[in-house]
């Protein structure tokens, strides 16, 4: 834990009404935050966490993660999620989680991408050679022993994350290359991936592909001329909300949200289930089936924390009559079990 010394600087105070992102660049949950924060509308900034200002910004947030939000109350708060629910409450004419049954879908569906397709930008970014002189150089601020460290930790987070094996590597792209073709379909029939207004998902999606997978050059390579209109809603097509637009019932869902809760039941259902069972038990790691052959993951407490903040919203934020609706509807794709308290 970090202990603060004598000399650690005072409270930087942020510009009145202003808030400040204190991140990496390269960073998945970072570029999350930057685009909830553009499509509020809100005055913001983006301030690099550094050697001189992480151990500030690690005491006052409570913990070492990116990003972490500074708001113009002087707090600094991190957990993209929970954060994103916040700003919500003060910009609630562009909200990214939707009021009643389409909230508890936006806030399914954001989950794959946070806890499940985390692990492809691992794999993607720290299992080819041809990214690490870019990315690991910059991650530590130029200091080419601590970018040596830094591949051999890519590497175990690899092995904790599950796409260690060449198996695994293969489908966690082809799982993607899935992604991107719903993504390409559903732009061509709607502005934004859940309807005519941006929601905490395309936040997310676009995330993955302004930090990671448009920026890495493996990635980058396999990506960037498959999927043109992709990449041009990513560049500039994505940003230009002018804060109208409504969300389709959920009987009406888009293809794509459809298309992300089918992936879910095979890939994200067993494995946020398994990590839960595995916590309960004390277990540091688990195993289950994954295409085709038993894979080992470290099991991690933020996991089972962020699917209990999903079931809470499904349980505690929707009256009898939505969850009872909203769990219907949900049958057919299986994931009732997810949504367990």
């Amino acid at each position: 834990m970090f202990t603060p010394q004598k000399d650690t600087p005072a409270p930087t105070l942020t510009t009145p009404n202003e808030y400040v992102v204190y991140g990496w660049q390269r960073s998945y949950f970072t570029h999350k935050l930057m685009a909830a924060l553009h499509f509020y509308g809100a005055p913001w900034r983006f301030e690099a966490k550094t050697a001189e200002n992480e151990g500030e910004i690690r005491y006052r947030s409570g913990t070492h993660q990116i990003p972490v939000l500074h708001t113009p109350e002087n707090w600094m708060i991190g957990d993209t999620t929970p954060l994103l629910r916040m700003l919500d409450v003060r910009y609630p004419d562009r909200a990214l989680f939707p009021r009643g049954v389409l909230g508890a879908l936006t806030h399914l569906v954001e989950e794959y991408f946070d806890e499940w397709i985390a692990r492809t930008t691992v794999h993607w970014r720290w299992n080819y050679p041809e990214n690490h002189q870019l990315l690991a150089l910059d991650a530590a601020y130029g200091d080419e022993e601590k970018a040596a460290a830094m591949v051999i930790w890519g590497g175990k987070v690899c092995r904790a994350t599950g796409v260690d094996s060449p198996t695994q590597q293969r489908e966690a792209e082809n799982e993607y290359h899935r992604i991107m073709a719903a993504v390409q379909a559903q732009l061509r029939r709607t502005p934004y991936l859940l309807g005519e207004r941006p929601t905490a998902v395309d936040c997310i999606f676009l995330a993955g592909l302004r930090a990671h997978f448009l920026y890495d050059p493996a990635p980058k390579a396999a990506l960037y001329e498959r999927y043109p209109e992709v990449v041009a809603w990513v560049e500039h097509g994505a940003d230009k909300w002018t804060g109208s637009g409504e969300l389709p019932e959920l009987s009406q869902s888009t293809d794509f949200a459809r298309f992300v809760l089918q992936e879910m039941a095979t890939t994200y259902k067993p494995f946020v289930l398994g990590n839960r069972q595995a916590l309960e038990q004390g277990d540091r790691a688990f195993v289950i089936p994954m295409y085709g052959e038993d894979v080992s993951y470290l099991a991690r407490p933020y996991i089972e924390q962020s699917r209990g903040m999903l079931a809470a919203h499904v349980h505690q934020e929707l009256s009898g009559d939505e969850r009872e609706a909203f769990l219907q509807w949900l049958q057919p794709f299986e994931l009732s079990e997810v949504l367990t308290a």
